[in-house]
């Protein structure tokens, strides 16, 4: 089951915001902060992942059973407690809350939830993940038991993601109630989202402001002027070439982390890219020092392996440079693939977003320099998920960050076997990795997790489901009367909506 876009949500025109734009100065409501969004959500489905805007979106509107604190750890939110039950099964005991609509939260409504996601004629992101789920067993009001086919340790990271809120049971005509800290009131397609704070919120005194305005800006530059202007009060995706003259600004707070990275998805499902050496190939053209300099103004680092972290307890740092930049390798790999004379592909971007733009245009290049011609094809984001998710493409410019810290959060990047989405290969299925990642979540052993790991890094250094380009510095920017907003760290930064509960203006 798929929700259709909320009608309420998404009406157009009737329900225009009296924003006023950049050019003046803005109507200023006590209580109410301005959000500069990087776009406008191409959808704020709850199980589908249609991008960093909307995600932040639903982390206002929704709430799942867990989430997490700004210390990056685990928290319960819906849920107040959580164990594991053997080696098959999930306890969960929720607390008192209520959704939207007024309706109690309880155990037949996490059940309903998770029945939808797992539902074949579902799109859900976390489809397959919720198929693993054999029973959710609902002994009372706030009792889960949710039993897993395999053992399987990720499931409070599952539980914890923001494609997996808990939705309503009784959500009227498929348009989806959450339990969030905030309501969508009002909304101008392509260009703004009111949201009102919900006053029955399940925690005391949260949240602290009354409303959200959320205003889309899809020319970053001018994202970081409404900021300078005052016509917003915090922004998302600051601009890399920005970030120097905001943290010089004594009326601004700079917040970054580094996590996200960028990298190369390629269609597996027609030559050249179904051969593992034509992928090798590409990830061995790039020399990713020069991403770093022009699309993040040297705010990040190299990445030529699996994004695993080198602070992770997981990371391998033999595997460090293992895609390293090495054109003699590229062509030799090409011509061992019957290549050695060049091709013509397309490479998918977007210019919405410059790092997506300059990364592309770096990728370009050093292809060219060993034989493929990668023509771009540079549309703004909502088509470049949708020729992502249709596999239009040869291959994809990606960035984004892991759902979890932990390496099965890489599963969504590299395993071919999950539904088709933008943010991994089209049709590109390599059955060891699929086994791999299932044993390493089945594995509550973290040193047995830690080799199974190892040996799924190796078989992906020569497979290349993906192709690791940058690891990149990931900023919010505000007012300094903004208070209570916190950029999560690492791959969690994406997960900074969250704070919005705790968030205040002066």
């Amino acid at each position: 089951m798929s929700f259709p876009v909320s009608r309420r949500a998404f009406v157009a025109g009737a329900t225009a915001l009296p924003f006023l734009r950049i050019e003046g100065a803005r109507a200023v409501t006590p209580g109410v902060l301005t959000f500069g969004l990087s776009s406008f959500p191409p959808s704020i489905k709850p199980f589908a992942n249609t991008g960093t805007a909307a995600a932040t979106v639903k982390l206002m509107i929704y709430r799942g059973l867990l989430s997490y604190g700004k210390d990056g750890l685990l928290r319960g939110e819906l849920a107040e407690s959580w164990a594991p039950d053997g080696q098959t099964a999930w306890v969960f005991k929720l607390r008192d809350a209520v959704f939207q609509n007024g309706e109690k939260v309880t155990s037949a409504d996490v059940k309903w939830t998770i029945e939808q996601i797992a539902d074949e004629k579902s799109t859900a992101f976390f489809r397959k993940e919720m198929q693993g789920v054999a029973a959710v067993e609902t002994p009372d009001d706030k009792t889960v038991r949710i039993v897993t086919r395999e053992p399987n340790v990720t499931i409070p990271r599952l539980m914890a993601s923001y494609h997996l809120p808990i939705i309503s049971r009784a959500s009227d005509g498929g348009e989806p109630v959450g339990a969030g800290p905030f309501r969508i009131a009002a909304s101008e397609r392509g260009v703004s989202i009111e949201l009102e704070a919900f006053d029955r919120f399940f925690k005391p005194g949260l949240p602290k402001l009354k409303g959200i305005k959320a205003v889309a800006y899809k020319d970053e530059n001018l994202r970081v002027a409404a900021l300078q202007a005052g016509d917003v009060d915090l922004i998302e995706y600051v601009p890399w070439q920005s970030m120097e003259a905001i943290s010089n600004d004594p009326a601004l707070v700079l917040d970054t982390t580094d996590g996200p990275f960028m990298f190369l998805v390629f269609n597996g499902a027609k030559r050249p890219f179904d051969d593992a050496r034509v992928r090798r190939a590409v990830a061995h053209a790039i020399r990713r020092e020069d991403i770093v300099k022009a699309a993040f103004y040297g705010r990040g680092s190299t990445l030529e392996h699996l994004p695993i972290a080198p602070e992770s307890e997981f990371f391998n740092p033999e595997f460090k440079n293992a895609w390293n930049y090495d054109p003699e390798l590229s062509k030799k790999l090409l011509a061992d693939a019957g290549l050695g004379g060049g091709f013509t592909c397309t490479l998918l971007s977007t210019a919405q977003y410059g790092m997506h733009k300059n990364t592309a245009e770096v990728v370009q290049q050093y292809l060219m320099a060993v034989g493929i011609n990668a023509q771009l094809n540079l549309p703004d984001w909502a088509t470049r998920v949708s020729l992502g998710n249709k596999g239009q493409y040869d291959i994809a410019v990606m960035g984004t960050a892991a759902d979890s810290n932990d390496p099965d959060g890489l599963s969504n990047f590299i395993d071919g076997t999950l539904a088709p989405s933008y943010v991994r290969s089209h049709g590109l299925k390599i059955p060891r990795l699929t086994e791999l990642l299932a044993a390493g979540r089945t594995e509550f052993d973290t040193e047995k997790r830690k080799a199974i790991y190892k040996e799924m890094e190796k078989v992906a250094l020569e497979e290349v489901p993906i192709a690791g380009l940058s690891w990149r510095s990931q900023g919010y920017a505000m007012r300094k009367g903004v208070s209570g907003f916190k950029n999560l760290p690492g791959a969690l930064t994406f997960y900074s909506g969250t704070t919005f509960e705790e968030t205040s203006i002066a």
